[in-house]
């Protein structure tokens, strides 16, 4: 504000200037709270079909009702103090969705198991949930930013190699070689290798993103596709064709399919150029087209996609697929009820690959759509977060870690519904698989991460 007298202004004299108030810092909320109410809300929602099951099979509460619940809150609580302790901006969504899914999860086992008494996964499973939370807490308390990441990119590659060629060295199990089982303790390293692959990608797109989205030249005719010079794009094709070559000899399409669609999408996300979306639909195209006709595991799937009734036909009766067709339409619109269906008719993959149908017979397309729109709000809020940040690699890996969610969700919904052959792979925090429910804690902790950094840049009380 100009007052009479002010130096250097003609017409004035002395000097007095009333300065302005400095600008308050904005104090973001840090909605820790509402994360503790949602927490106790999945914790009894978890419990309460726990106890649902009990009562449809047997007519009274289940006898460990009391110390599930009591475990499930008890890991709940540690991880919302982690999260409290060292991310107080993180998403207030995600850690409750994760705990929410993962007791769905162990009810929805426990009720299978209750189908096989020689054969019980729930109990195996709140181990491997157990462990997953301790390295969730480990990781939230010990990785202070997500940027260190960055330095390890060269290392997680290598490392995602070398676990994608272990299991080769071990027999194939129902025809594919993924796990690693060793005296009863079996794990599944493509799991793990799918995070390191997320952070190499991440990294190295970060680094060369405007190489890649400003050089190159233009593929024939198509002057708005321009393919990035191979100094650049040649490192990034190779580990990508060097991790699918290794799954199609291993003979896990699912995650070789997961693979390549991340590696289309980080792309698309590092250079903005939508040419590489139809790029990759078409070259996933032609690599289904082949792999479908040549490798006979694959081939035999595809024809049970294209005809799931043939061996009724034949009079040898329903194969899983037809059985999981006939578990989602058996549950209708609001479902038959915990306990009273017969999707373990399926088999053998009914706690694994197949238990979608025994949410879907027993919980209905209600229950159905509320399970699919928790996996879309976890998608949505990592790539919210992703989105928000100003650093490229914490972006990138976010959006890849995101989209590994839904890339697993939408190839195992498709398989299971008849929309896509099946790939055999793991529901995220759903299915039977230590590996997966411990790999899916792991992502959840990265994203919480990278969702406290992208609130807390926008804070004028936060620590720089």
């Amino acid at each position: 504000m100009i007052q009479p007298g002010m130096p250097g202004i003609p017409g004035t004299r002395g000097t007095t200037v009333a300065a302005d108030p400095p600008t308050p810092a904005v104090r973001l909320p840090r909605r820790r709270g509402i994360e503790f109410t949602l927490i106790v809300m999945a914790v009894l929602l978890s419990v309460f079909g726990y106890c649902a099951v009990g009562y449809a099979r047997h007519g009274t509460l289940p006898p460990g009702a009391a110390v599930y619940g009591a475990g499930l809150g008890v890991l709940a609580l540690l991880a919302h103090v982690a999260v409290r302790l060292r991310a107080p901006y993180a998403d207030p969504l995600l850690l409750p969705i994760a705990v929410l899914l993962n007791g769905l999860g162990l009810v929805l086992i426990y009720r299978l198991d209750l189908e096989t008494p020689g054969d019980r996964a729930a109990p195996i499973q709140l181990v491997w949930s157990t462990l997953g939370v301790s390295l969730f807490i480990a990781a939230v308390l010990f990785l202070r930013d997500h940027r260190v990441l960055q330095r390890y990119t060269y290392v997680s590659v290598v490392t995602a190699l070398g676990l994608l060629i272990l299991p080769i060295l071990f027999p194939a199990v129902n025809g594919a070689r993924i796990w690693i089982r060793m005296a009863g303790f079996s794990i599944q390293p493509g799991e793990f290798a799918k995070v390191l692959l997320a952070v190499f990608f991440a990294g190295y797109l970060a680094a060369n993103r405007n190489a890649l989205a400003y050089a190159g030249r233009p593929v024939w005719r198509f002057k708005r596709l321009q393919l990035p010079t191979g100094r650049v794009l040649g490192p990034i094709v190779a580990i990508w064709l060097l991790s699918v070559l290794v799954l199609v000899l291993e003979r896990d399409l699912g995650t070789s399919l997961l693979f390549f669609g991340l590696f289309v999408i980080m792309l698309y996300v590092a250079t903005g150029r939508t040419g590489w979306i139809a790029v990759g639909l078409l070259l996933a195209c032609v690599g289904a087209v082949a792999v479908g006709w040549l490798e006979p595991h694959v081939h035999s799937r595809v024809q049970d996609w294209l005809h799931p009734f043939a061996t009724i036909e034949a009079g040898q009766g329903p194969n899983q697929l037809a059985q999981s067709l006939f578990a989602f339409a058996a549950g209708g619109m609001m479902g038959t009820g915990l306990g009273l269906g017969h999707s373990i008719l399926i088999g053998f993959a009914a706690k694994s690959d197949f238990i979608l149908a025994t949410a879907g017979e027993e919980l209905g397309l209600f229950g159905l759509c509320a399970i699919f729109l928790l996996y879309g709000l976890l998608v949505e809020r990592g790539y919210r977060a992703g989105l928000a940040l100003r650093d490229p690699f914490g972006r990138l890996l976010a959006i890849g870690l995101a989209s590994i969610v839904a890339l697993q969700v939408f190839v195992i919904a498709g398989g299971v519904t008849g929309l896509i052959p099946l790939t055999g792979m793991a529901m995220p925090f759903l299915a039977q698989g230590g590996s997966s429910v411990v790999t899916n804690w792991i992502i959840v902790a990265l994203l919480i991460h990278v969702s406290d950094s992208a609130r807390s840049q926008y804070d004028g009380t936060a620590a720089p």
